[in-house]
């Protein structure tokens, strides 16, 4: 028993995962089999190492593929499905997943209702079967028209308190400021839907200021930039607000050279308020419970500071208050039992 297998058994809340990244190998081979498309590889081994980041030009290209391969609401079901079943097994009790819903129907012409519906016969099997759930955060590309973003802030307000828990914003960050999109989500929040717009990852400071300031960021998707600018740090630790900090996908964007080097302790140290995620794991090599490993391997974090992180999750996490009171009882007493199981007094 270690601090390893304690991180292992620890629960955790994630809040910074693509629904659409998550498909592993073995699902994405299933999806291209049922609808006869093409791959570069033919089992799962390949499709493996297929995976493997190389660059940001490739990281596109599978995620494009892994897009294409989900053609129906039953595949949408079943991605939904294997990612709840991936967290349950790391003992992630509640993720908030952002997903990208307008793609499925400019592309197939999925009604968005029926996505919907499709989600929920997931996380309805989920919290039955598994004990876990999941909110959806349904995303703009911010490279989308401002008109066609608009219908995306509609489909998310009419599915709030249906699954859907905020509006996000992702995609290419350089070359599309979040202002752009400030009429949609100005509608969402009028209608009282959060907003947690990615910013601050492959764009510097000005990109976190116009999610702020025009979008009226709840939560940051990254930020890790903001370091760039001490007045944003200060403005950020002021009103504490939360950063979905992905440090493997931050090294392999080459946000940060190497872990080693990767702002995570400077952003604590500076009294930020951080939560740790794994964005779209099979691509980046990772798992939330890796990220976990990775803080305590490379920063030397211990059980109480990694249970901090944990917490800061679960109390950034747009979930009703008594449903967040309940799980953060679990998560300490569960913490308290883990340690005398796991790690010598």
């Amino acid at each position: 028993m270690s601090l390893t297998t304690y991180i292992a058994a620890m629960p955790k809340v994630e809040l910074h995962v693509h629904l659409e990244g998550s498909v592993r190998p073995e699902t994405l081979l299933e999806l291209a089999r049922r609808h006869g498309m093409p791959l570069p590889a033919q089992t799962v081994a390949g499709l493996r190492e297929w995976y493997t980041f190389t660059d940001f030009g490739h990281f596109i290209q599978v995620y494009r593929l892994l897009s294409a391969c989900i053609r129906t609401t039953d595949d949408i079901e079943l991605v939904a499905r294997e990612f709840l079943a991936g967290q349950a097994a790391q003992n992630v009790r509640y993720s908030e997943v952002t997903y990208t819903a307008y793609t499925h129907y400019a592309q197939k012409g999925l009604p968005f209702a029926d996505q919907l519906a499709a989600l929920n016969r997931a996380r309805a099997w989920a919290v039955r079967e598994l004990g876990v759930d999941m909110g959806l955060i349904v995303d703009i590309d911010r490279s989308m028209p401002a008109e066609d973003s608009l219908l995306v802030a509609d489909w998310a307000i009419g599915a709030a308190g249906n699954g859907v828990v905020a509006l996000g914003l992702g995609g290419p960050e350089v070359g599309h400021p979040p202002e752009k999109h400030r009429a949609a989500f100005a509608r969402a929040r009028a209608a009282g839907l959060p907003s947690v717009p990615h910013a601050g990852e492959t764009e510097g400071p000005a990109s976190v200021w116009g999610a702020l300031r025009a979008l009226g960021a709840v939560r940051i998707g990254h930020g890790v930039r903001c370091l760039e600018d001490p007045a944003l740090v200060a403005e950020l630790r002021d009103r504490q607000i939360p950063l979905e900090v992905c440090p493997s996908s931050n090294v392999c964007l080459g946000v940060a050279p190497s872990m080693a080097e990767h702002p995570l302790p400077r952003l604590l140290d500076a009294g930020l308020y951080v939560t740790l995620n794994s964005d779209d794991p099979p691509m980046f090599n990772t798992t939330l419970t890796g990220e976990y490993q990775a803080a305590a391997e490379t920063f030397g974090m211990g059980a109480a500071a990694l249970d901090r992180l944990a917490l800061n999750g679960l109390h950034a996490a747009l979930l009703p208050p008594a449903a967040r009171h309940a799980l953060e009882r679990e998560f300490i007493a569960e913490f308290a039992r883990l340690r005398a199981q796991h790690l010598a007094p």
